[in-house]
């Protein structure tokens, strides 16, 4: 009997560690699948799983979607030229897929793990209807709120109604536009701060979008060129509205630029550079009315018009925001993406919003963006130095003509880029030769 007990003491002993083990195990996985990325700031990753309706490992997952659709989209404008037709995430965030006007295109396409779609308009096509759209935009009637191409459906809409006329003035192929009713109602949010408040002339405030070389960027309805600032103090160098909405304001001396947001849970994000997100990527806005809010990217190259006249070259985005939130920051993981322009709704409800993007602001300006190491920085997360003559590996910023080996071959990069798995130089010609 003492030895029977023996054994049974041992063996619930054993049975206790290895349970022990287990649900150790098994805490220390739920914890890291919980947690953010590297480099993702834990308020934007959470903000994600709250108003994408994601779990921890869908949003890691979304994530790194949004990063590979970047870099296709990087990749392939410049490579297919005039037959591409742009990138956008799918609909229910699972895979990436390009428009392209030549079935002769597919091949490159799959070669970076994208899906091509036949198309009978380039993305370049599209945007010379909006551009002759915008250059009439005075011809538009109150009714007609805005227009913007439409990526996924291969056309240009036009939101309004009474639209014929403005069409006729632009000369546009009326089989290249579909005309939507809507109930937008688009306005500037400028009433309340968003982001770090800062105030302009009397007393208006605004809020600060980026930090840049010599000052901040934000929305052109904050303030006129020339106008002064405080808290910071500095004063509007430049300022475009309507037409844009951009402004950049350099600060006064004692001022200290970073590349952080404000995050408004006691900390804040830190900004990383500045590549385009595709269409349908995840997109988070801050704002001191509503705080972290995110959604997806909806279209691209929209023109709204509001009651001071049509702002052109916007993103259009399901991300909420309110009064006070106007001129905020908005991102796509690290990467700073623009300012909030205007919208319709509210977060209760839900609604349309448009921000504008800040790399045309950094060109427009000749300014460069500050990143989270406190100064300025590339407008591409550079993951490591690019390696020449090294070994290909993923994660891996390479620029224009690096060269490495890989299974033991070389090759030379064709197009700037950040590796990633499944990426290697023989699987991807149109990256290396």
């Amino acid at each position: 009997m003492r030895r029977t007990a023996l054994v049974l003491s041992v063996t619930v002993t054993a049975a206790l560690v290895t349970t022990g083990v287990l649900t150790h195990n098994a805490l220390a996985a739920a914890d890291t699948a919980a947690a953010p990325p590297p480099g993702v700031a834990p308020a934007v990753f959470s903000a994600m799983q709250r108003d994408l309706h994601l779990t921890p490992a869908q949003a890691r997952d979304r994530l790194t979607l949004d990063s590979r659709a970047a870099t296709t989209q990087q990749v392939l404008r410049k490579t297919l030229g005039a037959g591409y037709g742009g990138t956008w995430v799918t609909a229910d965030g699972r895979s990436v897929e390009v428009g392209v006007t030549d079935l002769a295109q597919q091949k490159a396409v799959r070669n970076l793990g994208a899906t091509p779609v036949l198309v009978s308009r380039s993305e370049a096509q599209l945007n010379d209807v909006v551009a002759r759209l915008d250059r009439h935009a005075a011809a538009a009637p109150g009714s007609v709120k805005g227009w913007y191409a439409d990526l996924r459906a291969n056309t240009v809409v036009v939101l309004g109604s009474g639209a014929s006329g403005f069409l006729a003035a632009a000369a546009v192929d009326p089989a290249a536009v579909r005309v939507e009713a809507t109930d937008e109602d688009p306005k500037p949010y400028i009433d309340v701060v968003g982001g770090n408040a800062y105030y302009i002339g009397s007393g208006t405030r605004c809020s600060i979008g980026f930090s840049v070389n010599g000052g901040f960027v934000s929305a052109g309805h904050c303030g006129t060129t020339g106008a002064r600032t405080t808290q910071p103090s500095g004063t509007f160098r430049g300022s475009s509205f309507p037409g844009n909405d951009y402004s950049w304001v350099q600060v006064d001396a004692g001022n200290t630029p970073r590349g952080l947001v404000n995050n408004y849970s006691g900390g804040t994000v830190a900004v990383a550079g500045s590549t385009e997100a595709a269409v349908g990527a995840s997109v988070c806005r801050s704002g001191s009315t509503t705080g972290w809010r995110c959604g997806t990217i909806q279209q691209k190259n929209a023109s709204v018009t509001y009651s001071q006249g049509t702002v052109t070259g916007l993103v259009r985005s399901n991300a909420c925001a309110e009064p006070g939130d106007s001129g905020g920051s908005w991102l796509s993981g690290t990467q700073a993406q623009g300012v909030t322009s205007g919208g319709s709704g509210n977060c209760t409800s839900g609604g349309t919003m448009y921000y504008q993007p800040v790399n045309e602001i950094l060109q427009a300006y000749g300014l460069t963006l500050v990143t989270s190491g406190g100064g300025p920085g590339p407008t591409a997360t550079a993951t490591t130095t690019p390696p020449q003559d090294g070994t290909w590996a993923p994660n891996t910023v390479y620029a224009t003509g690096a060269t490495v080996t890989y299974g033991g071959r070389s090759y030379r990069c064709l197009q700037g880029h950040t590796s990633q798995v499944g990426w290697e130089p023989p699987n991807v010609p149109a990256l290396w030769s």
